[in-house]
Formats: C-alpha cells, structure tokens, sequence
C-alpha cells in the first residue's frame, strides 16, 4: 500500500506505467475483449469494472498533447456516433481528468490493431460490452 496511490494500481500496473515512454499507448478492455490474443504484455485485473481502473490509471498517467488524439474507444456494430452508456461513462471519466482531451471512437479492426500495437493490455472484469479505451501516453513538464 502507498499514500495517495489508488489501489486498484498493482505492483505490476504501476512499473507498467513507470516504464512507459512518451507515446506509448495502454489499452484498457473488457472481461471479454481476446486480450490474451492481443496483448504484447497483458496485465489482469479480474473482478474489477473498467471505469475505476481506467479513473486509477488516469489518476497517475499523463496524457500525450503533442498529438490530436490521444484517448481512444470502442464502437458497437462499426458505428462511431453510437454512444453507450458505458462509453458515457468512459466519456465522463477522461473529461473529469483530461478536460481538452477528446474520446475518439475506433471501428473494429481499427481498434483491435492499435490494441495489437500496445505497450500493454489490462484486462478487467468488466461484463458490459465494448467496454474498452486505449490512452497514449504523454510526458512531465519540468518545473518552470
């Protein structure tokens, strides 16, 4: 346990995001997303819901803003203006942390190569569907 650490950040999560580098993307799916398949390097988190691990991660990650997407979700059936309610929520979580970021939405095999394409997978137990989002990873500024 750490001070002002989310626990849902395990030790594993936590030297994940450490050793990423600026630009590196971490996806963040479903119980029933093929992670398995996908992931280059796959961290689980059975038993927890995507939007509290995604709200921990976004608690300590900085996000990439030399680029114009940098937050990235599923769609349901290929169509991007469908809007779920779990992709409102997902949706409220990045603003909450990342107000000028927006959620862009990705179309099936768009999505699944750039979680292909990942630094890491975490998978939740997320039972609702489409549950998933990929953050690219940005940089500190130092102190001014």
């Amino acid at each position: 346990m750490l001070k002002g650490i989310d626990p849902l950040l395990s030790p594993e999560l936590l030297a994940t995001l450490r050793a990423m580098g600026h630009g590196d993307e971490i996806a963040i799916v479903d119980g029933n997303y093929p992670a398995l398949e996908h992931a280059r390097r796959l961290v689980r988190l059975d038993g927890h819901h995507l939007v509290p691990v995604l709200d921990a991660v976004l608690s300590v990650l900085p996000i990439d803003d030399f680029v114009p997407e940098a937050i990235f979700r599923s769609t349901v059936g290929g169509r991007p203006d469908r809007i779920d309610p779990i992709h409102r929520d997902i949706i409220a979580c990045c603003e909450k942390h990342e107000p000028k970021v927006a959620v862009t939405p990705l179309v099936g095999q768009d999505f699944y190569q750039r979680v292909k394409a990942a630094h890491t997978v975490v998978q939740t137990g997320e039972p609702q569907l489409y549950a998933n989002v990929i953050l690219r990873k940005g940089v500190i500024y130092p102190p001014a």
